[in-house]
């Protein structure tokens, strides 16, 4: 049963959205602030948290970026009411790993929670390959889901981990946005470029890629990304 920490100011959708989540058989506990978000954290250890961006005081970015402070790895869906592309921006490249515009059905909040729980559970089949892959100073280990560089583990959010992981398995293949967006995150809709550039920025940051010169992840103007150890 997925624990699912939900952070959501407003009373009548946090209890709504408890309820419709447990019905489908998750574990919530629900927090009214960010500050009591955070505190739950300690003593409620989530599988996945779905995070309100528009919290009193303490802000869901704010809270996000707590949360990647301590653990890189904890899955996040943040929720925003407007879908103001600005937002959404700014809470992908804090650390979310997903997002959905309020007001969220029940059933496409589950599916999401899912998708991205098995995002960090495992790969998908084209990447599942029991090896451990060398590009320069980055090791891949696709059996154990982990990626080193120079040595040191780093640590990866679910959905950039399952990028680096699509990317790297066929080095020099240019994939689209879409492609990655159906790969990664599962979503079969027109793009979202929002959540492939996001998540590259974030991965590019973590692996210490020059801004000007990536080593790994490269882009392919008006199309999309390869990976190309330099």
């Amino acid at each position: 049963m997925p624990r699912v920490l939900l952070i959501e100011d407003d009373r009548a959708v946090r209890e709504g959205v408890t309820l419709a989540l447990r019905r489908q058989r998750h574990d919530v506990v629900a927090a009214g602030t960010g500050e009591e978000g955070m505190d739950r954290l300690r003593s409620f250890r989530p599988d996945i948290v779905v995070l309100d961006l528009m919290l009193p005081g303490m802000t869901g970015f704010e809270v996000c970026r707590g949360i990647r402070a301590v653990d890189q790895t904890l899955p996040i869906i943040m929720a925003t009411a407007r879908g103001d592309e600005v937002d959404i921006v700014v809470g992908l490249e804090a650390g979310a790993d997903d997002y959905v515009v309020k007001p969220v059905q029940a059933r496409v909040l589950d599916a999401r929670i899912r998708a991205v729980l098995r995002r960090a559970g495992g790969t998908s089949a084209g990447t599942a390959l029991p090896k451990i892959d060398t590009y320069g100073d980055l090791a891949v280990d696709r059996a154990g889901l982990t990626v080193t560089l120079n040595g040191v583990p780093i640590p990866l959010a679910p959905s950039e981990r399952r990028l680096l992981l699509t990317l790297s398995a066929s080095p020099g293949q240019v994939f689209s946005r879409q492609q990655l967006l159906e790969a990664v995150w599962e979503h079969d809709y027109h793009g979202d470029a929002r959540l492939v550039d996001a998540c590259v920025k974030r991965l590019r940051t973590k692996l210490d890629e020059p801004p000007r010169a990536p080593r790994y992840i490269h882009t392919v103007r008006g199309f999309g990304y390869r990976f190309a150890a330099r």
